[in-house]
């Protein structure tokens, strides 16, 4: 059953580690007046999937008219363990007890030991740069002071003032670069890279009027984090990846300046160098990408990381996706495909952690590799995947791409007979989404001209002119970001010259990276 029709307290129970399923167990064992709750936990817990009449066939004495009730006790139940499982570690959950504590004491009229709570709270709030946490200390901080027990001093009363206000800017610096990476996210999942010129100066415009005012240097580490990760985000979005990889590298030295906050902030950190190795990719970086992908890997061995299902599921996303793309960066497709089939094993429980968005690109990925390695048949299997994916709002970019790679891949197959309804049915997907520039229609004309009668010595000359059309297009700046899509002037090569896509692409890339490794000598 997919996780989306699941009950939750079945998915929370399914998320616990062993050693958390120990602590609530012990937990239960000590009150021991709810044994009805414990049945239930260790009934679901033996479940692979959910199955509720199973389970009060076989535990006689849950009655299926409490039964709902019992679930959401249970349910409650864990959230209270894991929030007392996660107290010394979390230090946000710490934090929020501090500050709890500090309320009762409050209520009770006990000012001075309130204060001594909030002390705690607040260097603790400090060290972890939590600014959110730091203003509501400060907000019971000037409660305290308004009930004029403590004595407080002018320049104590003055200090918190110009704190909160300095929190406050901070506050308002984080949210307001979340605000922008959010709209940014939004733009990139729905229509992919920026491909028009009126779509640049539109996102150059409203990141320019969006920015707050800043010094870098004056910044805070949660402030330097959000405006590194919005540099990023707009670079790689209008593929700007010189910018995406100075901006990354920032992002990962910010980490490794000040370790101690990767524990804090794991999956920042773990955003961060995926998002160097996108970028490291892109600019063919091949020795860097290779050292960043085991970086990456290495966030398993770091002590004091709590090793969540979320950051599980996080790395093993992002970890799969970068070996595939590093036989992308050599031109080992045969070997990709490879990865790809033992992946496939788990696919179903592999696209569930991948998202929509990424599952899109997933699917890309994998076609684009049989593509490389000659199996064009299992490409339209994969294409197809896509097209027929009813969201085709959510990266219309690869969508588009998805229809012409199609193309391509029947004509290969020899599918000559079918090709011109797919040509018609991509001209108009095209065009509702406002995205059928020369790269396109070059093909779709190349594609729409052929026949069974075309000769092969005139094929030939159709794929040289073809070559030639679409080397127009390299130096300008959104024509050139289609080839990022699919390797095409390869493909046109390794027709010309009568050598396997895969071949041609080798030597290109082992080119490449030869040049790299002299550059970084």
């Amino acid at each position: 059953m997919s996780k989306h029709r699941s009950e939750d307290l079945f998915h929370l129970i399914k998320s616990l580690s062993s050693s958390e399923k120990r602590y609530f167990k012990v937990q239960m064992q000590i009150y021991g007046d709810d044994q009805k709750s414990l049945k239930l936990f260790h009934a679901i817990d033996q479940q692979t999937i959910y199955n509720e009449s199973l389970i009060l066939q076989k535990e006689a004495d849950l009655n299926p008219e409490q039964l709902s009730n019992l679930k959401a006790h249970l349910y409650q139940k864990l959230l209270h363990a894991m929030r007392s499982f996660h107290l010394r570690k979390n230090k946000d959950i710490s934090i929020r007890e501090f500050i709890d504590h500090a309320q009762i004491l409050f209520d009770r009229g006990l000012y001075m030991q309130c204060n001594k709570m909030l002390k705690k709270a607040r260097k603790l709030a400090h060290k972890n740069d939590n600014l959110e946490l730091t203003l509501e200390i400060l907000k019971m901080e000037k409660q305290v002071v308004a009930q004029g027990v403590g004595n407080e001093s002018p320049e104590k009363v003055n200090e918190i003032i110009n704190e909160v206000k300095d929190v406050n800017t901070r506050i308002y610096n984080i949210n307001t670069l979340s605000n922008i990476l959010v709209r940014l996210n939004s733009w990139y999942t729905k229509t992919g890279f920026v491909r028009k010129e009126e779509y640049l100066e539109e996102v150059k415009q409203f990141i320019n009027r969006s920015l707050p005012n800043f010094k870098e240097e004056t910044l805070s580490f949660n402030e330097k984090l959000n405006l590194y990760n919005v540099y990023v985000a707009y670079s790689l979005f209008i593929q700007d990846f010189e910018k995406a990889y100075e901006y990354a590298n920032k992002w990962v030295n910010l980490f490794d300046e000040t370790p101690e906050f990767i524990p804090l902030k794991t999956i920042m950190y773990i955003r961060g160098i995926h998002s160097l190795i996108i970028a490291q990719n892109k600019l063919m970086k091949y020795g860097e990408f290779v050292s960043s992908t085991q970086k990456l890997k290495n966030v398993y061995k770091i002590p004091g990381i709590e090793l969540n299902e979320n950051i599980r599921a996080m790395l093993f996303k992002y970890i799969t996706i970068h070996e595939i793309n590093r036989y992308f960066l050599t031109g080992d497709f045969t070997g990709g495909i490879s990865l790809v089939t033992k992946i496939e094993r788990d696919l179903d429980q592999f696209v569930d952690k991948l998202g929509k968005h990424s599952t899109i690109i997933f699917y890309y990925k994998i076609a684009c590799m049989y593509v490389g390695d000659g199996n064009h048949k299992m490409a339209v299997h994969w294409l197809q995947k896509i097209i027929n994916e009813q969201n085709v709002d959510l990266r219309e970019d690869v969508h588009c791409f998805a229809r012409i790679l199609n193309l391509i891949s029947h004509f290969e197959l020899g599918n000559t007979d079918i090709i011109d309804y797919y040509i018609k049915s991509t001209y108009r997907f095209l065009l509702s989404k406002d995205d059928l520039n020369h790269y396109q229609r070059y093909i779709l004309k190349f594609l729409k001209n052929l026949t069974k009668e075309t000769t092969g010595s005139e094929l030939v000359k159709r794929f040289e002119d073809l070559r030639s059309q679409l080397l127009t297009l390299i130096d300008n700046p959104y024509e050139s970001r289609s080839f990022s899509y699919f390797d095409i002037i390869s493909w046109l090569e390794s027709k010309i010259q009568k050598r396997t896509v895969q071949e041609v692409i080798q030597e290109k890339a082992r080119r490449k990276i030869k040049e790299d490794q002299m550059r970084a000598a």
